[in-house]
């Protein structure tokens, strides 16, 4: 009987995980007025959301029993197929066939995947828009000079289920995939100095440690207490080696780091293909840090990046951590939220 009661407790540990995520996206729907999207989370439709998922999640504990940092399963997400769209301000809406972008990040994605920023030098190819562009290796990444012979670009993009929210990643390394939503918008040119410095920053950074990985601040809130960890070294573990080439360091990387030094504890994964109405989802999230686990509304989020935009300034944005690309951030932030249902 004891078995049985803690089997059921387990189950019911990861609905709520499911619910936790629903919530999640749902509550910054109901923040954005998205009033469709806020349909696709009723309750009826979540309870057949549930009754219809094929098996439960998988979840991995870290280190693996043969001392491995990466989970013994390979998941491998959607290859971007199709078609999708992008629209740029004052221009128009541009649609493109996934499988005929190439990347011009070879240094950062397998084959078949690919950045947003390669989906605007594919455009640039066929003729539909005029891009002008340069790689600066000062900032590592490709700089928009102009559109149509207008300057002063940036970007703002989500996946499925998700919304638009500000951001300071660099646009060649945002992964995309099938059902997201992309617009190129004019951009204050303070602010776009404010965010090529901050990566010049990062460049820098590396360069100071030789090449390193080095986190200077990395945080943890969570029930369990709050811990500080100063010059983290992060290393690649390589989790998401169907997207990204082998050696690319990631935000999930940073939580392995410290667990793989032995800072942390208990470090579980779980792998979803799809939360609610976002499809493809194709991620890990992090289940577990030291006695925290995922349960009901409550569960681990993450941001990191230049301080200078810290939060939703910036670095608070929905890329999942195992495919968010980091150079060299000058701090990482994870902690634990609490969501009720229908918002924060």
């Amino acid at each position: 009987m004891e078995s049985e009661i803690s089997k059921t407790q387990e189950k019911d540990n990861r609905i709520s995980r499911r619910d936790l995520l629903k919530r999640i996206a749902c509550g910054g729907f109901a923040l954005t007025g998205a009033a469709s999207a806020l349909a696709a989370c009723a309750p009826d439709v979540m309870e057949a959301e549930e009754s219809t998922a094929e098996g439960e999640a998988p979840s991995y504990g870290l280190p693996t029993e043969d001392g491995r940092w990466r989970p013994p399963v390979s998941h491998e997400g959607d290859l971007p197929a199709g078609e999708g769209t992008i629209h740029i301000e004052r221009i128009g809406t541009f649609p493109f066939q996934a499988g005929q972008v190439d990347t011009v990040r070879p240094d950062i994605f397998r084959p078949g995947h690919f950045s947003l920023f390669d989906i605007l030098v594919h455009l640039s190819e066929k003729g539909d828009v005029a891009l002008d562009y340069h790689f600066d290796e000062a900032l590592d990444t490709h700089v928009i000079d102009a559109i149509d012979g207008r300057s002063g670009w940036w970007y703002n993009a989500h996946y499925s289920a998700g919304w638009f929210e500000s951001n300071v990643f660099r646009m060649d390394m945002y992964p995309y995939k099938n059902n997201m939503r992309i617009r190129v918008d004019s951009e204050d040119e303070s602010r776009l100095a404010a965010i090529y410095r901050s990566f010049r920053d990062e460049v820098q950074r590396l360069a100071d440690n030789g090449g390193q990985v080095v986190i200077p601040s990395l945080v943890i809130r969570a029930p369990g207490g709050r811990v500080a960890f100063e010059n983290v070294v992060v290393t690649p573990h390589n989790v998401r080696s169907d997207v990204l080439q082998p050696g690319v360091v990631t935000g999930l990387d940073a939580i392995i780091s410290l667990a793989e030094q032995g800072q942390i504890s208990n470090l579980a994964l779980t792998w979803y293909e799809r939360i609610a109405g976002a499809q493809p989802v194709d991620n890990y999230w992090v289940e577990r840090i030291n006695e925290d686990a995922a349960v009901g509304g409550c569960g681990f989020v993450y941001e990191t990046g230049p301080r200078d935009f810290a939060g939703f300034s910036g670095t608070h944005v929905h890329i999942p951590a195992d495919v968010r690309v980091t150079l060299s951030p000058e701090y990482a932030l994870w902690f634990w939220i609490c969501l009720g249902r229908g918002g924060l």
